[in-house]
């Protein structure tokens, strides 16, 4: 398809346009044509950034999983686990607020997305005294688990306490109805748990 002479939109423009379409009409409603409309320019102006709908979906994986998720600003030491809790909890609040997006960022996130960053967490846990051997171990656990439990739970429709677990029947699974009628945390209370205990575990298992 021919492109025009002059870019009439930015990229930029229209990645954040083609993640408020999803966001209103999810996924299903999103097209070029559409996202052309919704931009006020005809479909050709948008091949001067992207050749097609696939680079804009990596482009919507990066902006929602990457460049939106804030970094906490915590000082190294003996506290670090709780900058990667707070930074997982700052990372599962993006997926989150674009729980139509989930499917793209479940094929589409880059694998390198956040190597560019880990220099710096390396530094941090240097800093913080953690050994250099853990240093993957807890970076790549830390991708693993946090992309895992947020997608896994943006796919699903929110839970109550009582509900983490659906379609629960308390005569044929009384221990697990009883187990949820017992919780006290919330989905992200357990995600935020679950973080905490992975970083503890790697240094208890390592002294």
């Amino acid at each position: 398809m021919a492109r025009p002479s002059k870019p009439l939109i930015s990229r930029d423009a229209a990645v954040k346009a083609s993640i408020e379409i999803i966001d209103d009409e999810g996924l299903d409603g999103f097209s070029l044509p559409k996202l052309a409309k919704h931009l006020g320019v005809r479909a050709p102006s948008l091949y001067h950034h992207f050749t097609d709908k696939n680079e804009i979906f990596v482009e919507i994986a990066k902006h929602i999983a990457g460049a939106t998720v804030v970094t906490p600003r915590r000082r190294p030491g003996p506290e670090w686990p709780e900058y990667f809790v707070a930074l997982g909890l700052n990372f599962r609040q993006s997926i989150l607020r674009h729980r139509n997006a989930a499917p793209i960022l479940l094929q589409h996130l880059p694998r390198d997305l956040f190597v560019a960053t880990y220099e710096d967490t390396a530094q941090f846990l240097l800093d913080s005294g953690v050994p250099t051997e853990l240093h993957v171990r807890i970076l790549d656990g830390m991708e693993t688990l946090a992309i895992g439990a947020v997608l896994m739970e943006a796919m699903r429709k929110p839970s109550t306490k009582s509900t983490i677990f659906p379609n629960v029947d308390p005569e044929s699974q009384p221990l697990l109805a009883e187990a949820l009628a017992s919780n006290e945390l919330t989905q992200k209370m357990l995600f935020e748990e679950t973080v905490r205990s992975f970083l503890h575990g790697v240094i208890r298992d390592h002294m």
